[in-house]
């Protein structure tokens, strides 16, 4: 099975705003033995647009280093061969730039929410620390795509030790499951420990995010068993 790990970096949020100037991939091939990572892959793409100046400062791409280079589809096309499921840290963004198709996408931040729940941030970088793996020049630097994708190749491997392909899925195509409230009278404490009248608010009576209201459903549930 070969699973291809992405990563994008853009000149905007959405395609609406802004396009890719930047694709990083790298597959990770699983199978009856030892999940092996493969060699790391990048290309510059060119968005179309001007690159804004404060997506420059995030990855240091700027609108001369992208005249001349392929544009999306052709390098979303080559992203399709020989793939059996797609990978990304928080893949709801790859997904608005490149849906992959029919193909299977596996989110590494939704999953790694619930594999490692103690650790203190569950950004790329912070889960290679909290992770503490030990890698090489390929890794850096960050906010670049090779590189970030390098990182989450590894963030998956670790994923895939703790669960099989399939749930990694279905946790994927849910919304992800907070760890701590962030808002309110019970900000910073784990969602286990808000009071079931304030989840079933959130749940029956807010306006909350999707994901908010998801995480007080479950522990809501949880509780009332």
């Amino acid at each position: 099975m070969i699973i291809r790990v992405l990563d994008f970096e853009t000149c905007g949020l959405t395609p609406e705003v802004g396009g890719v100037v930047e694709i990083g991939w790298v597959d990770l091939v699983v199978g009856d033995g030892p999940t092996r990572i493969g060699a790391v892959h990048t290309t510059l793409v060119n968005p179309e647009k001007p690159i804004p100046i404060e997506a420059m400062a995030v990855h240091h791409i700027r609108d001369r280093d992208v005249v001349g280079v392929p544009l999306a589809p052709a390098v979303f096309a080559k992203l399709g061969i020989g793939v059996d499921a797609y990978a990304a840290h928080n893949a709801a963004f790859e997904r608005a730039f490149f849906t992959g198709g029919d193909t299977p996408w596996i989110c590494t931040y939704r999953c790694g929410l619930r594999v490692w729940p103690d650790s203190p941030s569950h950004s790329n970088q912070a889960l290679r620390y909290f992770l503490g793996l030990e890698l090489d020049d390929r890794a850096m630097p960050p906010h670049r795509a090779g590189p970030d994708a390098y990182v989450t190749a590894h963030i998956l491997r670790g994923l895939l030790g703790a669960q099989p392909v399939e749930q990694l899925v279905k946790w994927t195509n849910e919304p992800a499951l907070l760890i701590k409230c962030g808002f309110g009278k019970h900000r910073g404490k784990k969602w286990s420990e808000v009071p079931l009248d304030y989840l079933d608010w959130i749940v029956n009576k807010s306006d909350m995010d999707e994901d908010t209201k998801f995480t007080a459903r479950h522990y809501l549930k949880k509780g009332m068993k």
